[in-house]
């Protein structure tokens, strides 16, 4: 029996999440996408509420909630305060994420518990892109030579997220120039180095910098995984983060939608509001609409994640989807505003602005059609 009702503990969790959003996140959007900085204090207030950390097993000092279904619930709550915010949030799952996933047990003892500590708050930073790779993940050019008992690591990435400010690097290289490779490099390692903080159009609170690698010694430990399995680790990780992403671009959406419906409800034209004029509530109906569907979507592919079912079809349908659902609903909200719809006295077009970028993080969404179209194409079983 398929049930839409999320269970207590989420609905407690999506409580908690929404109060946390309206109290502390929406009231200084505005200041960090205008400042572009890390918003520490929302992060350590978050730390404290196990908002960062709650779906982490407890045996490494997480708060056990290890379903993404109620991550995905979470972060639409969070990323309707601010999507940049939200995003900084999630940047313990950058790394830690990845070793939970595909982590030997000596990893997992080793590194999660240093995230899940509520006293210091420690992001990751997954070092894959580079000037020349991003959506061809094989034409990467990082090298790693081994070298006994480490690994010599070379090379520079491209839009990094957390770098800079991150604790752990999770960097990916090529072994012997073919085998694609994961290593967990420790923020301060000799060699490793970070470049200028990019200037973005949106998500302005989440930092992006480049990362250089001049002969950074990696032990053997720290590889994740067997060499030549880097692209299966880049995968796996991107299946489950890719419902997370299509969260934040659900709160981007459902935010613009509010504030356009509430807005056309109050401005009034031609001595009525304008939401009585079809061509603006027919607008609002299908932002609503879509809005749901977008969110049936991701859910369904938490779902089958949180049920260990190959869901990289699903998770990319969400994905595309939610991302350029939150494009469309953030334009037409900027449209119902018209003139104001443009001014940064109002929230919408730094909404439009956010939304963009969604549609380029973790996938582009013509590289989610593109998985998607390759998919159908295998033979079903």
């Amino acid at each position: 029996m398929v049930s839409f009702q999320l269970s207590e503990e989420q609905e407690q969790m999506r409580k908690t999440a929404r109060e946390f959003s309206r109290a502390e996140i929406r009231p200084v959007a505005a200041h960090y996408d205008e400042t572009e900085q890390v918003p520490w204090p929302v992060l350590e207030r978050a730390s404290k509420l196990g908002l960062t950390t709650y779906r982490y097993p407890e045996k490494y000092g997480g708060g056990g909630i290890e379903s993404l279904l109620t991550a995905c619930v979470i972060t639409e709550e969070l990323s309707h305060g601010c999507a940049g915010i939200a995003n900084t949030l999630l940047g313990c799952d950058t790394v830690a994420i990845p070793i939970l996933l595909t982590g030997t047990e000596s990893q997992k003892e080793r590194w999660l518990p240093l995230f899940c500590d509520p006293n210091k708050v420690r992001l990751g930073a997954f070092a894959l892109t580079e000037a020349e790779a991003g959506s061809d993940v094989a034409a990467l050019r990082a090298t790693a030579k081994r070298d006994g008992n480490f690994y010599i690591l070379n090379g520079r990435k491209q839009y990094i997220s957390f770098a800079g400010i991150a604790d752990l690097y999770l960097v990916f290289a090529k072994v012997d120039g073919s085998e694609i490779t994961a290593f967990l490099v420790e923020a301060g390692t000799p060699g490793l180095s970070v470049g200028n903080k990019e200037k973005k159009m949106g998500m302005r609170a989440s930092q992006l910098c480049e990362v250089m690698l001049d002969d950074v010694r990696v032990p053997v430990q720290n590889r994740l995984g067997q060499e030549g399995q880097g692209f299966y680790v880049a995968m796996k990780t991107f299946e489950y983060n890719r419902p997370l992403i299509s969260s934040l671009a659900i709160g981007v959406a459902r935010a613009a939608y509010e504030y356009a419906l509430t807005y056309a409800k109050q401005r009034v034209q031609f001595n009525r509001p304008i939401i009585a004029n079809q061509a603006i509530s027919f607008l609002l109906a299908d932002m609503a609409t879509n809005i749901e569907a977008a969110r049936l979507l991701v859910w369904k592919a938490a779902w089958m994640i949180d049920q260990g079912l190959p869901a990289n079809a699903a998770a990319s349908m969400a994905k595309g989807y939610a991302a350029d659902l939150a494009m469309q609903v953030t334009t037409d909200a900027v449209q119902i505003l018209g003139g104001n719809g443009l001014m940064r006295d109002y929230p919408v077009e730094k909404w439009m602005r956010d939304a963009k970028i969604l549609q380029i993080v973790e996938g582009t969404s013509q590289i989610q059609r593109m998985i998607i179209s390759q998919l159908l194409a295998v033979p079903q079983t």
